[in-house]
Protein backbone atom coordinates (compact mmCIF):
# COMPACT_ATOMS: atom_id res chain seq x y z
CA UNK A 1 0.00 0.00 0.00
CA UNK A 2 3.15 2.48 0.76
CA UNK A 3 4.14 2.41 -2.60
CA UNK A 4 0.77 3.27 -4.37
CA UNK A 5 -0.07 5.45 -1.83
CA UNK A 6 3.62 7.48 -2.90
CA UNK A 7 2.80 7.21 -6.03
CA UNK A 8 -0.37 8.93 -5.18
CA UNK A 9 0.80 11.55 -3.69
CA UNK A 10 3.50 12.03 -6.08
CA UNK A 11 1.30 11.93 -9.35
CA UNK A 12 -1.20 14.65 -7.25
CA UNK A 13 1.52 17.06 -6.93
CA UNK A 14 2.96 16.93 -10.02
CA UNK A 15 -0.72 17.88 -11.25
CA UNK A 16 -1.03 20.59 -8.79
CA UNK A 17 2.18 21.93 -10.10
CA UNK A 18 1.03 22.20 -13.63
CA UNK A 19 -2.05 23.47 -12.81
CA UNK A 20 0.03 26.70 -10.62
CA UNK A 21 2.35 27.00 -13.87
CA UNK A 22 -0.83 26.95 -16.08
CA UNK A 23 -2.48 29.49 -14.05
CA UNK A 24 0.49 31.48 -13.85
CA UNK A 25 1.09 31.76 -17.09
CA UNK A 26 -2.22 33.73 -17.68
CA UNK A 27 -2.45 35.27 -13.70
CA UNK A 28 0.00 36.38 -11.38
CA UNK A 29 -1.48 33.75 -8.29
CA UNK A 30 2.28 32.75 -7.29
CA UNK A 31 3.79 36.39 -7.06
CA UNK A 32 0.49 37.81 -5.53
CA UNK A 33 0.77 35.12 -2.49
CA UNK A 34 4.52 35.94 -2.34
CA UNK A 35 4.76 39.71 -2.46
CA UNK A 36 1.75 40.18 0.15
CA UNK A 37 1.67 36.47 2.27
CA UNK A 38 4.24 34.08 2.40
CA UNK A 39 7.92 36.80 1.36
CA UNK A 40 5.82 39.88 3.03
CA UNK A 41 7.69 40.60 5.80
CA UNK A 42 6.53 42.10 8.55
CA UNK A 43 7.94 42.99 12.25
CA UNK A 44 8.83 40.17 14.89
CA UNK A 45 6.86 41.63 17.67
CA UNK A 46 3.44 42.20 16.61
CA UNK A 47 1.11 42.40 19.89
CA UNK A 48 -2.15 41.27 20.11
CA UNK A 49 -3.41 44.98 19.08
CA UNK A 50 -2.40 43.65 15.54
CA UNK A 51 -4.65 41.32 14.59
CA UNK A 52 -8.01 43.29 15.01
CA UNK A 53 -7.43 44.37 11.17
CA UNK A 54 -7.39 40.54 10.21
CA UNK A 55 -10.31 39.94 12.43
CA UNK A 56 -11.95 42.95 10.72
CA UNK A 57 -11.93 41.24 7.46
CA UNK A 58 -13.31 38.34 8.76
CA UNK A 59 -16.30 40.19 10.05
CA UNK A 60 -16.25 41.89 7.21
CA UNK A 61 -16.93 38.46 4.89
CA UNK A 62 -19.46 37.16 7.71
CA UNK A 63 -21.41 40.45 6.99
CA UNK A 64 -21.32 40.29 3.33
CA UNK A 65 -21.61 36.01 3.18
CA UNK A 66 -24.83 36.80 5.61
CA UNK A 67 -26.03 39.45 3.96
CA UNK A 68 -26.57 37.82 0.74
CA UNK A 69 -28.40 35.08 1.90
CA UNK A 70 -31.11 37.51 3.90
CA UNK A 71 -31.26 39.15 0.57
CA UNK A 72 -32.72 35.91 -0.55
CA UNK A 73 -36.10 35.77 1.35
CA UNK A 74 -36.14 40.17 2.66
CA UNK A 75 -38.50 42.00 0.03
CA UNK A 76 -37.20 45.99 0.37
CA UNK A 77 -41.33 47.16 0.50
CA UNK A 78 -42.88 49.33 3.57
CA UNK A 79 -45.63 46.48 2.91
CA UNK A 80 -43.28 43.71 3.34
CA UNK A 81 -40.33 44.15 4.70
CA UNK A 82 -40.74 44.08 8.43
CA UNK A 83 -42.50 40.51 7.46
CA UNK A 84 -40.14 39.27 5.36
CA UNK A 85 -37.88 39.67 8.24
CA UNK A 86 -39.90 38.01 10.85
CA UNK A 87 -40.58 35.05 8.02
CA UNK A 88 -36.65 34.75 7.84
CA UNK A 89 -36.68 34.47 12.02
CA UNK A 90 -39.59 31.88 11.92
CA UNK A 91 -39.67 29.87 8.88
CA UNK A 92 -36.02 30.06 6.82
CA UNK A 93 -34.08 27.36 7.95
CA UNK A 94 -31.33 28.87 10.32
CA UNK A 95 -32.91 32.10 9.36
CA UNK A 96 -32.85 33.20 12.95
CA UNK A 97 -28.83 32.43 13.13
CA UNK A 98 -28.03 34.45 9.62
CA UNK A 99 -30.40 37.44 10.83
CA UNK A 100 -28.51 37.37 14.41
CA UNK A 101 -25.19 36.66 12.41
CA UNK A 102 -25.79 39.93 10.25
CA UNK A 103 -27.05 41.99 13.65
CA UNK A 104 -24.48 40.84 15.47
CA UNK A 105 -21.60 41.43 12.90
CA UNK A 106 -22.57 44.85 12.02
CA UNK A 107 -21.58 45.98 15.99
CA UNK A 108 -18.95 43.20 16.04
CA UNK A 109 -17.35 45.09 12.84
CA UNK A 110 -17.78 48.33 14.69
CA UNK A 111 -15.95 47.38 17.99
CA UNK A 112 -13.00 45.50 15.93
CA UNK A 113 -12.61 48.92 13.79
CA UNK A 114 -12.91 51.14 16.58
CA UNK A 115 -9.45 49.21 18.49
CA UNK A 116 -8.18 49.22 15.13
CA UNK A 117 -8.47 52.90 14.94
CA UNK A 118 -6.95 53.07 18.31
CA UNK A 119 -4.35 50.86 17.97
CA UNK A 120 -3.02 53.00 14.96
CA UNK A 121 -3.43 55.96 17.97
CA UNK A 122 -1.45 54.11 19.88
CA UNK A 123 1.51 53.18 17.64
CA UNK A 124 1.42 55.81 15.05
CA UNK A 125 0.49 54.10 12.18
CA UNK A 126 -1.06 57.14 10.53
CA UNK A 127 2.33 58.97 10.51
CA UNK A 128 4.96 58.97 7.71
CA UNK A 129 4.65 57.32 5.30
CA UNK A 130 1.48 55.79 6.24
CA UNK A 131 -0.83 58.42 5.58
CA UNK A 132 -1.88 56.97 2.73
CA UNK A 133 -3.41 53.94 4.33
CA UNK A 134 -4.61 56.46 7.43
CA UNK A 135 -6.62 58.68 4.87
CA UNK A 136 -8.25 55.40 2.65
CA UNK A 137 -8.91 53.47 6.61
CA UNK A 138 -10.78 56.41 7.04
CA UNK A 139 -12.69 56.51 3.86
CA UNK A 140 -13.52 52.46 4.62
CA UNK A 141 -14.67 53.93 8.41
CA UNK A 142 -17.08 56.60 6.23
CA UNK A 143 -18.66 53.59 3.91
CA UNK A 144 -19.08 51.17 7.17
CA UNK A 145 -21.11 54.27 9.00
CA UNK A 146 -22.97 54.36 5.41
CA UNK A 147 -23.99 50.60 5.66
CA UNK A 148 -24.78 51.12 9.43
CA UNK A 149 -27.07 53.96 8.35
CA UNK A 150 -28.79 52.78 5.43
CA UNK A 151 -28.92 48.82 6.84
CA UNK A 152 -30.84 50.79 10.03
CA UNK A 153 -34.01 51.31 7.91
CA UNK A 154 -34.04 48.07 6.53
CA UNK A 155 -36.15 46.07 8.99
CA UNK A 156 -38.48 48.55 8.90
CA UNK A 157 -39.58 48.58 12.58
CA UNK A 158 -40.48 51.36 14.53
CA UNK A 159 -36.86 52.32 16.01
CA UNK A 160 -35.47 51.89 12.30
CA UNK A 161 -38.40 53.92 11.24
CA UNK A 162 -38.28 56.97 13.75
CA UNK A 163 -34.22 57.08 14.11
CA UNK A 164 -33.73 56.96 9.98
CA UNK A 165 -36.46 60.32 9.94
CA UNK A 166 -34.44 62.21 12.79
CA UNK A 167 -30.92 61.70 11.06
CA UNK A 168 -32.31 62.52 7.28
CA UNK A 169 -33.69 65.22 8.70
CA UNK A 170 -30.50 66.83 10.03
CA UNK A 171 -29.76 67.21 6.95
CA UNK A 172 -32.63 69.61 6.79
CA UNK A 173 -30.62 71.73 8.95
CA UNK A 174 -27.77 72.81 5.91
CA UNK A 175 -28.69 76.32 4.88
CA UNK A 176 -30.13 76.86 1.39
CA UNK A 177 -29.99 73.08 0.04
CA UNK A 178 -30.88 71.91 2.91
CA UNK A 179 -34.93 70.44 2.51
CA UNK A 180 -33.62 69.66 -1.55
CA UNK A 181 -31.07 67.65 0.08
CA UNK A 182 -32.97 65.77 2.75
CA UNK A 183 -35.95 65.10 0.11
CA UNK A 184 -33.27 63.81 -2.18
CA UNK A 185 -31.95 61.41 0.26
CA UNK A 186 -35.83 60.02 0.91
CA UNK A 187 -36.96 60.27 -2.46
CA UNK A 188 -40.01 61.71 -1.06
CA UNK A 189 -41.15 64.52 1.46
CA UNK A 190 -40.86 61.71 3.64
CA UNK A 191 -39.78 58.14 4.64
CA UNK A 192 -41.69 55.85 2.47
CA UNK A 193 -41.02 52.98 0.44
CA UNK A 194 -39.29 54.98 -2.17
CA UNK A 195 -36.59 55.46 0.72
CA UNK A 196 -36.45 51.82 2.17
CA UNK A 197 -36.04 50.86 -1.81
CA UNK A 198 -33.44 53.36 -2.02
CA UNK A 199 -31.44 52.58 1.10
CA UNK A 200 -31.56 48.68 -0.05
CA UNK A 201 -30.06 49.67 -3.21
CA UNK A 202 -27.07 51.67 -1.36
CA UNK A 203 -26.32 49.26 1.13
CA UNK A 204 -26.40 45.39 -0.63
CA UNK A 205 -24.87 46.97 -4.05
CA UNK A 206 -23.55 50.52 -4.27
CA UNK A 207 -21.50 50.98 -0.61
CA UNK A 208 -20.27 47.69 -0.39
CA UNK A 209 -18.49 47.56 -3.71
CA UNK A 210 -16.83 50.85 -2.69
CA UNK A 211 -16.22 49.05 0.93
CA UNK A 212 -14.13 45.92 -0.78
CA UNK A 213 -12.23 48.20 -3.60
CA UNK A 214 -11.22 50.56 -0.32
CA UNK A 215 -9.81 47.38 1.48
CA UNK A 216 -7.98 46.11 -1.65
CA UNK A 217 -6.46 49.72 -1.54
CA UNK A 218 -5.68 49.37 1.88
CA UNK A 219 -4.21 46.52 2.26
CA UNK A 220 -2.18 47.25 -1.08
CA UNK A 221 -1.14 50.92 0.26
CA UNK A 222 0.14 49.03 3.73
CA UNK A 223 1.72 46.13 1.89
CA UNK A 224 4.01 48.51 -0.29
CA UNK A 225 5.46 50.90 2.49
CA UNK A 226 5.05 47.78 5.26
CA UNK A 227 3.27 47.79 8.77
CA UNK A 228 4.61 49.75 11.66
CA UNK A 229 5.23 47.68 14.92
CA UNK A 230 4.88 48.28 18.44
CA UNK A 231 7.99 50.18 18.88
CA UNK A 232 7.63 52.41 15.64
CA UNK A 233 10.98 51.56 13.34
CA UNK A 234 11.04 51.10 10.04
CA UNK A 235 12.30 47.40 9.65
CA UNK A 236 13.62 47.54 6.47
CA UNK A 237 16.23 50.24 7.26
CA UNK A 238 17.80 46.99 8.43
CA UNK A 239 18.15 44.14 5.98
CA UNK A 240 20.58 41.09 5.37
CA UNK A 241 22.71 39.85 2.66
CA UNK A 242 19.48 38.77 0.98
CA UNK A 243 17.78 42.17 1.19
CA UNK A 244 15.48 41.13 4.42
CA UNK A 245 14.79 42.83 7.38
CA UNK A 246 16.71 41.26 10.38
CA UNK A 247 14.13 42.22 12.54
CA UNK A 248 10.98 40.70 10.48
CA UNK A 249 9.68 37.35 9.60
CA UNK A 250 7.63 36.11 6.76
CA UNK A 251 3.81 36.60 7.26
CA UNK A 252 2.69 33.43 6.77
CA UNK A 253 3.62 31.41 8.89
CA UNK A 254 4.61 33.07 11.82
CA UNK A 255 1.96 36.01 12.06
CA UNK A 256 -0.80 34.11 10.47
CA UNK A 257 -0.06 31.26 12.86
CA UNK A 258 -0.60 34.31 15.81
CA UNK A 259 -3.74 35.34 13.64
CA UNK A 260 -5.46 32.23 14.03
CA UNK A 261 -5.37 32.41 17.72
CA UNK A 262 -7.04 35.88 18.05
CA UNK A 263 -9.78 35.01 16.02
CA UNK A 264 -10.11 31.73 17.63
CA UNK A 265 -11.00 33.79 20.51
CA UNK A 266 -12.88 36.37 18.62
CA UNK A 267 -14.71 33.37 17.34
CA UNK A 268 -15.83 32.14 21.04
CA UNK A 269 -16.89 35.96 22.55
CA UNK A 270 -18.75 36.23 19.40
CA UNK A 271 -20.66 32.63 19.43
CA UNK A 272 -21.55 33.58 23.15
CA UNK A 273 -22.91 36.87 22.47
CA UNK A 274 -24.71 35.24 18.95
CA UNK A 275 -26.23 31.90 20.98
CA UNK A 276 -27.14 33.67 24.34
CA UNK A 277 -27.80 37.31 24.05
CA UNK A 278 -27.98 38.50 20.24
CA UNK A 279 -30.03 41.81 21.12
CA UNK A 280 -27.70 42.50 24.18
CA UNK A 281 -30.25 44.18 26.07
CA UNK A 282 -31.48 46.22 22.95
CA UNK A 283 -27.98 47.43 22.47
CA UNK A 284 -27.33 45.35 19.55
CA UNK A 285 -31.11 45.13 18.61
CA UNK A 286 -33.31 47.66 19.95
CA UNK A 287 -36.75 46.68 21.98
CA UNK A 288 -38.48 48.94 19.54
CA UNK A 289 -37.24 47.37 16.33
CA UNK A 290 -39.85 44.31 17.30
CA UNK A 291 -42.23 46.40 16.32
CA UNK A 292 -43.31 47.38 13.05
CA UNK A 293 -42.90 51.10 11.63
CA UNK A 294 -45.88 53.38 12.37
CA UNK A 295 -45.87 56.78 11.54
CA UNK A 296 -48.63 57.73 14.08
CA UNK A 297 -46.10 56.39 17.17
CA UNK A 298 -43.11 57.62 18.07
CA UNK A 299 -40.95 55.13 20.47
CA UNK A 300 -39.72 56.64 23.78
CA UNK A 301 -36.95 57.38 23.97
CA UNK A 302 -35.26 57.68 19.87
CA UNK A 303 -31.19 56.80 19.64
CA UNK A 304 -29.28 55.51 17.06
CA UNK A 305 -27.22 52.46 16.78
CA UNK A 306 -24.28 52.58 19.51
CA UNK A 307 -21.43 53.01 17.31
CA UNK A 308 -23.24 56.59 16.15
CA UNK A 309 -24.17 57.37 19.91
CA UNK A 310 -20.90 59.63 20.63
CA UNK A 311 -21.62 61.55 17.48
CA UNK A 312 -25.40 61.80 18.38
CA UNK A 313 -24.48 63.14 21.79
CA UNK A 314 -22.55 65.88 20.43
CA UNK A 315 -25.45 66.94 18.16
CA UNK A 316 -27.27 66.94 21.62
CA UNK A 317 -25.29 68.49 23.25
CA UNK A 318 -25.39 71.76 21.27
CA UNK A 319 -28.85 74.16 21.20
CA UNK A 320 -28.43 75.31 17.89
CA UNK A 321 -29.20 72.22 15.48
CA UNK A 322 -27.57 74.15 12.42
CA UNK A 323 -24.08 74.16 14.95
CA UNK A 324 -25.05 70.70 16.13
CA UNK A 325 -25.02 69.18 12.83
CA UNK A 326 -21.81 71.29 11.84
CA UNK A 327 -19.98 70.07 15.26
CA UNK A 328 -20.88 66.38 14.82
CA UNK A 329 -19.97 66.41 11.11
CA UNK A 330 -16.08 67.69 12.55
CA UNK A 331 -16.21 65.01 14.76
CA UNK A 332 -16.37 62.76 12.36
CA UNK A 333 -13.99 63.90 10.07
CA UNK A 334 -11.23 65.57 12.32
CA UNK A 335 -9.11 62.16 12.45
CA UNK A 336 -8.32 62.20 8.75
CA UNK A 337 -6.20 65.61 10.01
CA UNK A 338 -4.03 62.81 12.79
CA UNK A 339 -0.64 62.75 10.56
CA UNK A 340 -0.73 66.49 10.43
CA UNK A 341 -2.34 67.29 13.70
CA UNK A 342 1.05 64.99 14.89
CA UNK A 343 4.13 66.76 15.21
CA UNK A 344 5.73 64.40 17.32
CA UNK A 345 8.87 63.17 15.80
CA UNK A 346 8.66 59.70 17.71
CA UNK A 347 5.66 57.36 16.44
CA UNK A 348 5.06 54.52 19.26
CA UNK A 349 3.45 55.60 22.39
CA UNK A 350 6.34 53.28 24.06
CA UNK A 351 8.19 56.32 23.71
CA UNK A 352 6.14 59.45 23.72
CA UNK A 353 5.73 61.67 26.95
CA UNK A 354 3.44 61.61 29.41
CA UNK A 355 1.43 64.61 27.87
CA UNK A 356 -0.02 62.55 24.61
CA UNK A 357 -1.02 59.20 27.03
CA UNK A 358 -2.44 61.87 29.33
CA UNK A 359 -4.25 63.41 26.05
CA UNK A 360 -5.28 59.70 24.77
CA UNK A 361 -6.64 58.72 27.58
CA UNK A 362 -8.94 61.47 28.27
CA UNK A 363 -9.79 61.06 24.52
CA UNK A 364 -10.87 58.13 24.69
CA UNK A 365 -12.92 58.62 27.82
CA UNK A 366 -14.23 61.46 25.92
CA UNK A 367 -15.74 59.01 23.19
CA UNK A 368 -16.94 56.50 25.75
CA UNK A 369 -18.91 58.90 27.60
CA UNK A 370 -20.26 60.28 24.94
CA UNK A 371 -21.20 57.13 23.58
CA UNK A 372 -23.30 56.28 26.53
CA UNK A 373 -24.74 59.52 27.01
CA UNK A 374 -26.10 59.25 23.27
CA UNK A 375 -27.90 56.50 24.61
CA UNK A 376 -29.81 58.02 27.01
CA UNK A 377 -32.92 60.08 27.25
CA UNK A 378 -32.24 64.04 27.30
CA UNK A 379 -31.99 65.38 31.03
CA UNK A 380 -30.02 69.19 32.01
CA UNK A 381 -27.92 66.79 33.57
CA UNK A 382 -26.59 64.74 30.86
CA UNK A 383 -26.43 67.81 28.49
CA UNK A 384 -24.50 69.29 30.89
CA UNK A 385 -22.00 66.26 30.82
CA UNK A 386 -22.05 65.61 27.31
CA UNK A 387 -20.52 69.76 26.99
CA UNK A 388 -17.90 69.02 28.92
CA UNK A 389 -16.69 65.64 27.16
CA UNK A 390 -17.62 67.28 23.66
CA UNK A 391 -14.86 69.90 25.03
CA UNK A 392 -12.24 67.43 25.45
CA UNK A 393 -12.98 65.57 22.38
CA UNK A 394 -12.50 68.38 20.20
CA UNK A 395 -9.47 69.85 21.95
CA UNK A 396 -7.71 66.64 21.75
CA UNK A 397 -7.36 67.10 18.01
CA UNK A 398 -7.26 71.26 18.22
CA UNK A 399 -4.11 71.66 20.55
CA UNK A 400 -2.39 68.25 19.17
CA UNK A 401 -0.24 70.31 17.19
CA UNK A 402 0.80 72.43 20.48
CA UNK A 403 1.45 69.48 22.76
CA UNK A 404 2.95 66.79 20.41
CA UNK A 405 5.53 69.64 19.97
CA UNK A 406 6.46 70.35 23.13
CA UNK A 407 6.36 66.90 24.64
CA UNK A 408 9.97 65.23 24.79
CA UNK A 409 10.25 61.62 23.92
CA UNK A 410 12.42 59.03 25.06
CA UNK A 411 15.10 57.15 23.11
CA UNK A 412 14.01 55.06 20.27
CA UNK A 413 16.10 52.26 19.54
CA UNK A 414 17.99 51.29 16.64
CA UNK A 415 16.00 47.55 16.53
CA UNK A 416 12.72 46.48 17.51
CA UNK A 417 12.58 45.02 20.99
CA UNK A 418 10.40 42.10 21.52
Amino acid sequence: MAPIRSGLMHHLGRNLTALTTWIDARFPMTKLLKEHITEYYAAKNFNFWYGFGVLATVVLAIQIVSGILLTMNYKPSAEDAFASVEYIMRDVNWGWLIRYLHSTGGSALFIVVYLHMFRAMLYGSYKKPRELIWLVGMAIYFCLMAEGFFGYLLPWGNMSYWGAQVIVSLFGAVPVVGEGLAELIRGDFYISDITLNRFFAFHVIAVPLVLLLLVVVHIMALHEVGSNNPDGIEIKEHKDADGKPLDGVAFHPYHTSKDLVIILVFAIAFSAVLFFAPELGGYFLEHANFEPANMLQTPEHIAPLWYFTPFYAILRAVPDKLLGVILMGLAVMLPIFLPWLDRCKVKSIRYRGWVYKLALGIFVTSFLVLGYLGLQPVSDTYTLVARVFTFTYFAFFVLMPFYTSWEKPKPVPERVTN
